[in-house]
């Protein structure tokens, strides 16, 4: 409680309170390890497209969009692309 206090004191003095605690957490946050067009797909996917819409949509082949998926997939570590979907949107990437 008294820490409370002391930093509801120090912003009302025009000062900043940060608590350790999430200033630790932001420098755990892991990053992004999708490529621009990696989460571009995913998103797509994410949003009920096939890889056959995706690539329409994007002006890529089909096999790209599948490579995208698949790499994406790879580099989270992830069960499938739902997984993947779940993961990239649950860190913030998506």
């Amino acid at each position: 409680m008294k820490e409370l206090i002391d930093a509801v004191r120090t912003v009302a003095a025009g000062g900043r309170a940060v608590d350790p605690h999430l200033a630790l957490a932001a420098l755990d946050v892991a990053e992004n390890p999708l490529s621009r067009r990696e989460a571009e797909v995913l998103k797509q996917f994410g949003t009920g497209s096939d890889a056959a819409e995706i690539a329409a949509g994007l002006c890529l082949s089909y096999g790209t969009v599948r490579n995208y998926l698949a790499s994406a997939v790879t580099k989270l570590d992830a069960r499938n692309r739902v997984d993947a979907v779940r993961i990239a949107t649950d860190a913030g990437w998506l």
